[in-house]
């Protein structure tokens, strides 16, 4: 049986596995009777939103999910990560979990099926497990990325619908439950939450609850603004009150995002896919290039050929992982509940991990310590230090194993190569007949079985060989196919016995193995590069939330921090360890938020903050804010244009990377060598004449 026998089979299995599931649930579904009447393990009836066909079908089957063992897990993951936009409505939860798992089962699939169909083979197979992995980390981005935008849009409306109703009655927990019952379904969820908690006994723990689970900075401020003003009391600034100030100054905010997000997704757009489609492409290239060029065998079937292409391989992933680093949003990267153990923490617990470590990581109090240190906090990554040098030390040993292990194989494969590959005769364009190519393979036969008679010795002479060749070939020979013969199994003796792991392949797999362990450090580079092109827009963001806050009575700076806490996300953790500090000295805490913070703005903001304190009112410290804000407003709108042009001169570079690598370094230099080869041979056989 062939491998792709064994393909077809496998694909029928699983068909009627799949037949067989569907009508084991037509089954169920009749012995419960009713659909709409079944119940979930939670004794929620599945009635309501879903009268139609459709949702029927992902509800029943995102109960059916949760039974199998291993695909249990992976509906929960999916359903983890999107229970940040919808946390309280559990239909519509299932309804989307079972939606991007069906998408992406099916995305996967076929380009699995696609890829082993075109090359059945156990690296094909890698590929395509690859490739599946890739486009479920696509498809998820996808839809979370148009589940956020939409619920941006749907604040938009909220905030209109909330500032209506507030100019009717002037009462914040009113206004805000009147606008949610106009609001659209997704918004509505998180505005009656925010409603509730501000009419809780306890309005301030409730609400420490919701910023833990809010999906977007804009819904906390909303949620804290609103409170502030139930509980102080909302005074007049001029010709517009604290709470429409700040519902338009979110408004606004939320505006400037949406625009960010579509110029920056319309420039991006489908650079992932292009970054991806060089596996696709590979098998056709070749055997268009092998078909059209015979003599491109040689390339494909060689050592050359195969670091070739696992160096495009190489390529695709770079640019992939580089395009979802400028890609990303991250607002939920510090979230309540949704840590978990890492595998470099585990790895740690190790004795001999710890050892390592300790020899590897800088030591505590150095530069280069204070340096990583750093560098970790500013990429607003969640690793220790410790963790990040496992990170590093594993993915180096990884590398240098894969190198060494392919390096093994291709010298098995060239001497595999050399004895069981036809023996051809043709030019660039020529193509051997039918006839040509029985010979070529009795040729290579005749070769083999030379070799294998002289035990593949390195040390035989050319007149060994003759009478070996003329023994196999039982003298039917001529003196001329004699004497050819004899040289081309010298030859081929000659690059068997060579074929072995050299020196210099084991120091290019070290020099491998060291571009691997920086590899981890010059991505928190980029990450940090890509990320400092945001850190000056979120200090804007800051001033904004500031110029608000400002015109409130009792005000302090440690409210101040709580809410750029709520804002932050690339400054989240140095103002978390300050709010924990501020207690035991606020000049303390804020000073040391300095230091941890490079950026120049931001340390500008907080020598502000540290003059608050107890020397300065806040409203008089940022009395310069109010006459700046449309100046700081169309700065922000030109930083963001020269922001997103930047990234996507960086996407497009990143982008087609792999596909100028395939076409080059696959089709284009090795066609050119292989003409330069045959030249040459044809320039020798001139000169013979």
């Amino acid at each position: 049986m062939t491998t792709k026998d064994i393909l077809i089979y496998i694909l029928f299995v699983s068909l009627m596995i799949f037949v067989g599931l569907y009508g084991a649930m037509i089954i169920i579904r009749k012995k419960n009777g009713h659909f709409e009447d079944a119940v979930d393990q939670h004794n929620t009836p599945i009635t309501g939103l879903m009268r139609d066909k459709h949702r029927q079908w992902f509800q029943f089957l995102y109960i059916y999910t949760l039974k199998l063992p291993v695909l249990s897990r992976y509906v929960r993951q999916i359903r983890k990560k999107l229970s940040i936009i919808h946390p309280y409505d559990e239909i519509s939860l299932r309804y989307e979990t079972m939606k991007i798992v069906c998408a992406v089962a099916t995305a996967a699939g076929l380009t699995a099926i696609l890829l082993i169909w075109m090359s059945p083979g156990v690296g094909f197979m890698l590929i395509a497990l690859l490739a599946a992995i890739v486009i479920h980390d696509l498809i998820i981005d996808i839809f979370m990325n148009r589940l956020e935008k939409k619920l941006l849009l749907q604040s938009i409306e909220l905030f209109s619908s909330v500032r209506h109703h507030y100019q009717q009655h002037g009462m914040v927990d009113e206004a805000i439950y009147e606008g949610a019952e106009m609001a659209g379904h997704e918004i509505s969820i998180h505005a009656h939450r925010i409603y509730n908690a501000l009419i809780s006994q306890d309005p301030e723990e409730q609400l420490e609850r919701y910023y833990e689970t809010a999906p977007n900075r804009y819904l906390k401020a909303f949620a804290g603004i609103s409170h502030l003003v139930m509980e102080f009391g909302d005074h007049a600034k001029k010709k517009s009150s604290i709470f429409l100030q700040g519902l338009s100054g979110l408004t606004k905010e939320i505006q400037l995002e949406i625009l960010r997000r579509d110029k920056l997704d319309y420039l991006l757009k489908g650079l992932n896919i292009i970054a991806l489609a060089p596996v696709l492409f590979t098998k056709p290239i070749e055997n268009w290039a092998r078909g059209s060029f015979p003599s491109m065998d040689e390339f494909y079937m060689s050592k050359l050929g195969y670091i070739t292409k696992i160096s495009i391989y190489v390529v695709i992933i770079i640019s992939y992982t580089l395009l979802q680093k400028l890609q990303q949003n991250n607002e939920s990267d510090y979230r309540a509940g949704f840590d978990k153990p890492s595998w470099e923490s585990k790895l740690f617990r190790l004795k001999i991990t710890t050892v390592l470590v300790k020899l590897m990581a800088p030591t505590p109090g150095t530069p280069k310590y204070e340096s990583r240190i750093r560098l970790l906090k500013e990429s607003n990554t969640r690793l220790r230090i410790e963790w990040f040098y496992i990170r590093r030390l594993v993915i180096s040993l990884i590398v240098l194993l894969t190198v060494l292990s392919a390096c093994l194989f291709l010298h098995y494969n060239a001497k595999h190569q050399l004895l069981y590959a036809p023996v051809s005769q043709v030019s660039l364009f020529g193509k051997m007949s039918a006839i040509e190519e029985k010979e070529a393979q009795n040729w290579a036969e005749t070769d083999r079985e030379t070799m294998d008679n002289l035990n593949h010795s390195p040390e035989v002479t050319i007149d060994q060989v003759k009478a070996t060749v003329k023994i196999v070939g039982d003298g039917k020979m001529t003196q001329e196919q004699l004497l050819a013969n004899a040289e081309r199994v010298l030859y081929k003796l000659q690059r068997y016995n060579n074929e072995y792991l050299k020196w210099w392949e084991v120091i290019l797999a070290l020099f491998l193995t060291i571009g691997a362990y920086y590899f981890p450090l010059w991505t928190l580079l980029f990450h940090r590069k890509v990320r400092s092109l945001e850190m000056k827009h979120e200090v804007y963001q800051f001033q904004t939330v500031i110029s608000i806050l400002r015109g409130v009575e009792r005000i302090s700076v440690e409210v101040i921090l709580e809410w750029m806490n709520r804002f932050s996300m690339m400054f989240k953790v140095p103002i978390q360890k300050s709010l924990l500090h501020y207690e035991h000295g606020a000049d303390l805490a804020l000073q040391e938020l300095k230091e941890d913070i490079w950026f120049p703005d931001f340390q500008r903001l907080v020598d502000k903050l540290l003059l608050a304190v107890d020397k300065v009112p806040i409203k008089d410290v940022f009395d310069d804010l109010e006459g700046e804000m449309a100046f700081i407003f169309e700065q922000r709108k030109q930083e963001y244009e020269r922001m997103i042009e930047t990234k996507a001169a960086w996407g497009r570079m990143i982008g087609f990377a792999p596909m100028y690598a395939l076409i080059f370094m696959y089709l284009v230099i090795p066609l050119i060598g292989m003409s330069f080869t045959q030249m040459n041979a044809y320039y020798e056989q001139i000169q013979r004449l």
